[in-house]
């Protein structure tokens, strides 16, 4: 077998309608594993029956795939440099999948458990990997359709995820929320086999041990800080201690990762404008904003409203839409308007349809309900594709693995902060008013909170230049007249 270098720029065959389906192959693995996630919250009082415990007790399933993807994610790049990407790809496949059996097949709380641990390693090595194996793989011309496809799992699975969890807990039985991932893990496998290539780089170094075990140590207290945060069951001086227990770890690790040869993390793409902005800062709040929605949405229909969870189901879908319909122009809207202005001016009507939800109430219109949600999808697919791709736009080659690794660790962090955040504001207002439930003025106070986050973050990328990744979105500046 030919093994093609990373060295090398590829063959022009692997370009265009290649890249398209190579996408499209990580796109399927993405969908699984994001869908796993969100579909397996809908099921957790069936399962505690199932097991013989509180329902309660459930959340530690959520949590232990959490803090195992966390700590092996760090180690996600140099592996697929060490062993070549399709192999560690198609590893991460088979034990996601694999796992997802024994997930579903599971007699008691300690095997799922177990099961849930062992999905979570498959998890971290499969974003980053995958990541790497797309950008291998597209010309930068290329870049926007390709990180469109990969990013719609993101965007689609936590919408539709909670609804078709309820559907198959329903209707058939909660196991089944598992064994699902099944046939997509198998047809994965084969697509990957089928359609992408083997590449390694040609010298790569030893791990970094060190380097791995304090970034895992970092990235894993610091979620389940979070994690703690969301769920409300420990208390927030216990949470808080975790979440600065991970920020001492990251800074360790990232002195080390500064000063030692040959890190297991290559901080040089910080130095990239606009892979910092568009990972670190604003893009991290922006994701803040983006990642809220979708817990938001379902519990203002559900817990402010009081509306069935069906009901929730079918305002849920018009905001799904909306993350579809925008996927046809993306590339169209880039190449005109460019990444600065796109994320500035889509950045403020994502925020702005953010904060409008706060102000529906149960008298609402459901023909205004659907248009608010169908610009709130519309929006949030724009500016989560321009961010990831604008990510990358500049990276070079030598840059990709730890871009992706770093990339992954950092979506994790906004993906439970933005959670953290909606729920923070939710109990804070909650507290003030002392109500025993939730009412519309949290959720009022939840969304306003978010949208601002939004907007502000979609201010600070004014300060991107006007042709800042205009090599990926192809967008022409026009010159400066002068005197």
């Amino acid at each position: 077998m030919t093994v093609a270098r990373t060295t090398e720029e590829p063959a022009e065959a692997s370009f265009g309608r290649q890249s398209r389906i190579i996408a499209f192959v990580v796109a399927v693995s993405f969908f699984m594993q994001i869908l796993d996630g969100t579909i397996v919250t809908t099921s957790l009082p069936q399962m505690a029956k199932t097991f013989g415990v509180e329902p309660v007790s459930m959340s530690i399933g959520i949590t232990v795939y959490l803090l195992t993807m966390a700590a092996f994610v760090p180690l996600a790049g140099w592996a697929g440099d060490r062993y070549g990407a399709r192999r560690v790809f198609l590893a991460s496949i088979t034990i996601f999948t694999v796992a997802s059996l024994f997930c579903g097949l599971s007699a008691n709380l300690t095997e799922f458990i177990v099961a849930r641990a062992v999905q979570g390693v498959g998890s971290a090595l499969m974003t980053p990997v995958g990541r790497i194996i797309v950008l291998k793989n597209a010309r930068k011309s290329d870049l926007v359709h390709a990180v469109s496809m990969i990013t719609w799992p993101a965007l689609t699975a936590p919408v539709i995820g909670p609804v078709l969890g309820s559907f198959i807990t329903t209707y058939l039985s909660w196991h089944w929320n598992f064994l699902i991932n099944i046939p997509i893990g198998v047809i994965g496998l084969g697509l990957v086999l089928r359609f992408v290539p083997d590449q390694r780089e040609e010298k790569v170094a030893r791990l970094d041990f060190l380097g791995f075990l304090q970034s895992a140590a970092g990235l894993t207290f610091l979620l389940a800080g979070l994690e703690f945060v969301v769920q409300g069951t420990t208390g927030l001086a216990p949470s808080f201690g975790l979440i600065a227990v991970g920020v001492v770890f990251s800074v360790i690790a990232t002195r080390h990762f500064m000063k030692v040869e040959a890190p297991l993390l290559d901080l040089s793409a910080f130095k990239v404008q606009t892979f910092a902005m568009s990972t670190l800062s604003a893009g991290t709040a922006s994701r803040v904003a983006i990642n809220a929605t979708p817990f938001l949405i379902p519990l203002l229909f559900q817990v402010g409203f009081g509306r069935t969870a069906i009901d929730a189901g079918t305002y849920l879908l018009f905001y799904f839409a909306g993350n579809l319909g925008m996927k046809a122009i993306t590339t169209q809207m880039l190449k005109i308007f460019g990444f600065r202005n796109v994320l500035v001016v889509n950045g403020l009507i994502s925020s702005a349809s953010i904060a409008g939800c706060g102000f529906l109430s149960p008298s609402t219109p459901d023909s205004l309900i659907y248009c608010l949600l169908f610009i709130a999808g519309l929006s949030r697919s724009m500016n989560f594709t321009a961010l990831n791709t604008l990510g990358f736009a500049d990276i070079h080659a030598a840059q990709r693995s730890s871009a992706s690794t770093l990339s992954s660790m950092l979506q994790q962090v906004s993906l439970l902060l933005g959670v953290a955040v909606a729920a923070a504001v939710l109990n804070l207002s909650r507290t003030i008013h002392g109500g025993e439930t939730l009412s519309p003025v949290d959720f009022r106070w939840a969304f306003l909170v978010v949208g601002l986050i939004g907007a502000i973050s979609a201010l600070r990328f004014v300060s991107l230049p006007h042709d800042a990744g205009a090599e990926v979105s192809r967008h022409k500046v026009k010159a400066s007249s002068k005197p």
